[in-house]
């Protein structure tokens, strides 16, 4: 029987138009069945659009519905893909806009820090949404999870539907150990790597090239380089030993150290705001696309399945292995983390499913900079779990970013203020304002 793979939030577009290349450029899933959910009528049919023109550009003939029905949706499913962002790009521009009246600087804002403890509390109900249906109508199903905050996600899904199989799924990894292997010109395809930690801030621990140590050509090429060297996550490789699997935009915001500090933002070239030009930027690609879509054009497709939903579902269905790196709950996988939170851990998949690698301690200097980035994410998980308001504050009370540039006072009135902001789509036990 032919698996069925369904993509919630379908809508976003782009992504959903890049996973389908992959998943039709694999011989054997080329007839698979593709449903199609997203609550928006018209970039559902575009996204219907999109995968009709995917599978006539790959000369693949898969059954392809779409529906803004999820439970119809989930029923039967083998895969379940989720890309929904919640509140999409009016939510993004008040989890920026909102804390940069307090001074708070965020660069994408998606995963710990303030905005991603937001972006996580309006997630959970939808996340909550779809175990339910899928416990109820595909319980042995697959949730492939692409949507941040990855770790929020990932551990809130461990705390309400434990039995649920889930992978986080990040590109982050691989696109790291690409472009490392470009600044010092060895071909990717001949390097070995062993990288671990949590999502958005893993630490390459090895890169080899027949069984050679790769970071020392790193240095030299760093060495070499002035203007290598203003980037965020390279000086964290300079000071801690381990390169970070994150782009600096990212990096430099889930560390006190940066984006506070106008001297530390000129030097390091850090794009404040980042993300709110991207989320425009999607916005105006949606458009674009669709355009092409009505006037009949052709849509080139990328079939180089770099996406790790392709190759997940590739793996289990034919039984090629092959390792990725995937966020799983530490369950002992990685020991100076603590357990029952999500980390990303090297997964060796095959035709019986994904096996999670133990990694044993981090480097303790890695560890200690995966533990700050946890309490926020477990705090948040819990305040949502616990319907506890309280948490809430806390969890901004320990992140990093947060905690380096405002007092508590303030803090407290930021998330309020992001409470009023995002109410109608919080947990209803969190939708009111704390005080002391």
């Amino acid at each position: 029987m032919k698996p069925t793979i369904v993509i919630i939030g379908a809508g976003s577009v782009e992504f959903t138009r890049e996973l389908l290349g992959d998943i039709l450029s694999f011989p054997e899933l080329q007839t698979v069945r593709i449903v199609l959910h997203d609550i928006d009528a018209e970039r559902l049919e575009t996204a219907e659009a999109i995968a009709r023109a995917t599978a006539d550009a790959a000369g693949a003939t898969p059954d392809v519905v779409a529906t803004v029905d999820r439970r119809r949706a989930l029923d039967g499913a083998d895969y379940v893909i989720n890309v929904i962002q919640v509140g999409m790009h009016q939510a993004t521009v008040r989890d920026f806009e909102i804390p940069a009246r307090y001074g708070v600087n965020q660069t994408i804002g998606d995963t710990i820090g303030i905005g991603g403890i937001f972006r996580g509390l309006r997630t959970f109900p939808v996340l909550a949404a779809i175990a339910r249906d899928m416990e109820q109508v595909c319980p042995d199903a697959w949730l492939l999870n692409y949507t941040n905050p990855m770790a929020m996600n990932v551990t809130y899904l461990h705390h309400i539907a434990p039995r649920l199989k889930v992978l986080g799924l990040c590109h982050s990894v691989y696109w790291t150990m690409v472009g490392l292997c470009e600044l010092i010109d060895v071909p990717y395809d001949q390097v070995s790597y062993w990288s671990a930690g949590v999502n958005h801030q893993a630490w390459v621990l090895r890169w080899e090239r027949d069984g050679q140590n790769l970071y020392p050509q790193l240095d030299q090429r760093i060495a070499a380089d002035p203007e290598l060297q203003r980037r965020v996550r390279v000086d964290m490789y300079r000071r801690l030993g381990y390169y970070p699997t994150e782009t600096s935009e990212h990096s430099s915001e889930y560390v006190p150290w940066y984006v506070r500090h106008p001297a530390e933002v000129d030097r390091l070239r850090i794009n404040i705001g980042q993300y709110v030009s991207i989320s425009a930027a999607n916005l105006a690609e949606y458009q674009r696309v669709r355009a092409e879509l009505a006037e009949s054009r052709p849509l080139p497709i990328d079939t180089g399945s770099t996406e790790y939903a392709p190759q997940v579902i590739h793996s289990l269905e034919t039984g090629h292995t092959r390792v990725i790196s995937a966020n799983v709950v530490n369950q002992g996988l990685i020991t100076n983390l603590p357990d029952g939170v999500a980390v990303e851990v090297p997964t060796t998949l095959d035709a019986l499913g994904a096996h999670p690698m133990r990694v044993g301690d981090l480097p303790p200097q890695c560890a200690a900079l995966n533990r700050n980035f946890l309490g926020p994410v477990d705090l948040a998980v819990r305040a949502a779990v616990d319907g506890d308001p309280r948490l809430v504050r806390a969890a901004a009370m320990v992140d990093p970013n947060t905690a380096a540039t405002l007092t508590v006072d303030q803090i407290g009135e930021l998330c309020n203020e992001l409470t009023a902001a995002h109410a109608a789509l919080l947990p209803e036990p969190l939708r009111s304002p704390v005080w002391p």
